[in-house]
């Protein structure tokens, strides 16, 4: 019998092997679990003490407010911006009551503004590239989607506001621009802050999405017609929307009014009389400086402006050939043909060169330097008087030869040829005053003799703007006194820069002046008035040679036709008006004549009818005066000012805080101040009070307004100490 084999390890195995003990009642592993469960429940208490902590005892204030905003919300309130005014206190540019739509970024989804701009008649694209521009921007900066809204817009966001709650309805003021592109590139538009203005310290206190002037007026004076916005604090439910009154207000402070030297009866005569034409007419008070009147043509409609513009629709104007958004009367640089002739006179006169009795003979030309320079008549003999009557060139081809183009450069620059006036509007040209510094400065070159002949009669290298051709000439006529041309009224007077000229010289020229309009033979008849003696000169200024023009054919010989100009002044022994008038492709002087002729007429028309006004209310007041002496009972009020536009029909009355106002006129145009529109929030606004006007003992206990906006100032050139032999 064979036995298995024994294994000597058998017995001790099963001496020591036992039955498994479950492990729910190992005691080891019981305790290993409660350890566990007691740290973390000692770690969630803790924290949630330190977080009890950090809510009720260390940042209170903080969390509350945070609490708070999630039923506050708060609504910005855009402050109006000031009214500007004309030089009689009649309103030219207002505001009115409307809504702007704009997105809160903290609960918008990009989803939604395909169908926001559907709904709004926006473009996608233009309104995701605003939300992308804006996307680094801290939440709180809302996205102003579009202003001006319609009762079609209004309709839309009122009934998508729960599928939209990013959408948001503010209340504003926007801009009532006048009618059909009027004195647009003098007062300039409005429009959103751009990223490069925000980077300009001019606009430092600014921030993304307030509306700034981009333009004119609007631009040169931002910081006095803008205002301080307020904030309104609304209860809102879960969704974003308002619930009950507002709660607290911040009061929104408005921009301040401005007045202006323009009058409005003359800058409408002066836009009627340049309809339909292209170029620019300026009229000002050669005595103060103050412009009058401004127009450029053509136009564009400042109101398109006034609201966030489709990038086709501003296409459009920017890319039109004619230039709409040029300003002509001071950016315009043009040959300024003969109407430089007496600039050409002075300089010789005052030099030495010529005397009122130097002779030339035309004979249909002169030949200088191997050159034949034609006339556009034969006039035979003929003195510095005839000379400028009948604006022969070939007399003035002989002066400026006698005199030199350095002698004409000096009167010239002394007159503000080739720099800018200073006049306070953006951008300004400064044309070319051409010399042999000049020449050998940009060109490298030296001045040749012969190039002295085109510019003795306006042509050549020699450019100007309107703005400084009225400047200058009205400087000259006034003896050598040249104040810089301003828009603002109540300006702190200028330091004018003089010279003293000869007087007789100054006299025989404004009489070869007078006779271009007066006499026979002249060029500018029809500028003439019955009633008030005008002078002026005509001006025709090539744009090209005629032997260009011939070679060009029919088909641009519309665009290269002559430039007409006139420049006319009045009364011609005191002069307190010029005006110039620039006629693009006009092809002669005396068809921008009557342009100059229209205004005048309105200046001296208005002036009549005031002066006949201020007789009759100095009759009215001897009347009640001498009624009072005998006891009769007199009327509490005077006689309504008909005809004046004051109380009346015409023109409206002019602002209340503006004393000094002149009566207006009513014959040339009417302009209502418009109602005021319903105040929907509470606005502070700026006192008042007469610029430059010092304050009485009556008015110390008020608050002293603030000051009135100077326009910045420009270096004045030194004149030299005498001019070039």
């Amino acid at each position: 019998m064979i036995l298995p084999p024994v294994d000597p390890d058998l017995e001790e195995q099963q001496v020591t092997e036992r039955p498994p003990i479950p492990l729910r009642d190992d005691t080891h592993f019981a305790a290993g679990k409660i350890a566990v469960f007691q740290y973390v429940t000692v770690g969630v208490f803790l924290f949630l003490i330190a977080g009890f902590w950090a809510l009720q005892v260390q940042n209170p204030q903080f969390y509350g407010e945070r609490a708070e905003q999630n039923r506050i919300k708060s609504i910005p309130i855009l402050a109006p911006r000031g009214r500007i005014l004309d030089r009689d206190g009649r309103v030219i540019v207002d505001n009115h009551a409307s809504f702007s739509l704009i997105l809160r970024r903290e609960s918008l989804k990009e989803e939604h503004l395909r169908p926001i701009a559907q709904g709004l008649d926006l473009e996608f694209n233009d309104l995701a590239a605003q939300v992308k521009k804006l996307k680094t921007a801290p939440k709180y900066v809302p996205i102003v989607v579009k202003q001006e809204l319609t009762p079609a817009d209004l309709a839309f966001v009122d009934s998508h506001r729960d599928f939209f709650p990013e959408l948001e309805l503010i209340p504003s003021q926007r801009r009532i621009y006048p009618q059909n592109g009027m004195m647009a590139h003098l007062i300039g538009y409005t429009g959103q802050i751009s990223e490069d203005e925000l980077d300009s310290p001019e606009f430092a206190k600014y921030n993304q999405g307030d509306i700034v002037g981009k333009f004119g007026i609007e631009r040169q004076y931002n910081d006095w017609l803008t205002g301080v916005n307020g904030q309104s604090q609304v209860i809102v439910d879960n969704r974003g929307q308002v619930r009950g009154k507002a709660m607290e207000q911040k009061t929104v402070v408005a921009g301040k009014d401005l007045q202006l030297t323009i009058d409005l009866d003359l800058q409408a005569v002066a836009e009627l009389a340049m309809e339909g034409k292209k170029g620019a007419v300026v009229a000002l008070d050669p005595r103060t400086g103050e412009v009058l009147a401004m127009v450029s043509r053509p136009t564009f409609d400042l109101n398109k402006f006034s609201t966030r513009m489709k990038a086709k629709e501003y296409r459009l104007i920017a890319d039109n050939p004619d230039g709409p958004l040029i300003n002509r009367a001071i950016q315009a640089q043009f040959a300024p043909g003969s109407t430089f002739k007496p600039f050409t006179a002075i300089a010789g006169l005052e030099s030495g060169a010529i005397d009122n009795q130097f002779t030339v003979h035309c004979s249909g030309g002169v030949s200088f330097y191997g050159h034949y320079y034609h006339c556009l008549e034969t006039h035979g003999s003929l003195s510095l008087h005839r000379g400028i009557v009948e604006s022969c060139d070939s007399y003035f081809y002989t002066v400026g030869n006698k005199t030199g183009i350095d002698n004409i450069a000096f009167y010239g620059n002394m007159a503000g040829f080739g720099k800018p006036t200073g006049i306070d509007l953006p951008h300004e040209k400064s044309g070319i005053m051409p010399s042999t510094e000049w020449k050998l400065r940009t060109m490298r070159t030296k001045w040749y003799a012969g190039e002295t002949i085109p510019v003795a009669i306006g042509q050549g290298y020699l450019t100007v703007t309107p703005i400084q051709l009225a400047h200058a000439i009205g400087g000259l006529a006034l003896g050598g006194s040249w104040h810089r041309p301003h828009l603002l009224k109540n300006e702190k007077p200028d330091v004018p820069v003089e010279w003293a000229l000869n007087p007789q010289n100054v006299k025989d020229i404004v009489d070869g002046m007078y006779g271009v309009v007066n006499e026979g033979g002249g060029t500018g008849g029809r500028a003439r008035l019955p009633y008030v003696e005008v002078f002026g000169k005509t001006g025709s200024a090539q744009l090209a040679s005629n032997e260009y023009v011939k070679a060009a054919g029919s088909s641009k010989s519309q665009e290269l036709k002559d430039n007409a100009w006139f420049e006319g002044l009045a009364p011609r022994s005191a002069p307190e008006i010029v005006v110039v008038a620039l006629f693009e492709h006009g092809y002669r002087g005396q068809f921008a004549a009557p342009i100059v002729r229209d205004v005048l007429a309105a200046y001296f028309d208005k002036k009549k009818r005031l002066a006949a006004y201020q007789q009759m209310e100095s009759a009215n007041a001897a009347r009640l005066a001498a009624m009072s002496g005998l006891g009769l009972p007199t009327a509490t009020q005077g006689p309504e000012k008909q005809g004046l536009g004051v109380g009346g029909s015409g023109l409206a009355t002019p602002a209340a805080d503006d004393k000094s106002a002149a009566p207006a006129d009513a014959g040339t145009m009417e302009t209502p101040a418009p109602a005021d529109p319903p105040a929907r929030v509470p606005v502070a606004k700026p006192q008042q009070q007469e610029p430059g006007t010092p304050g009485t003992a009556s008015q110390s206990a008020s608050p002293a307004p603030a000051a009135i906006p100077q326009p910045p100032t420009p270096k004045p050139q030194a004149s030299p100490s005498r001019p070039p032999k």
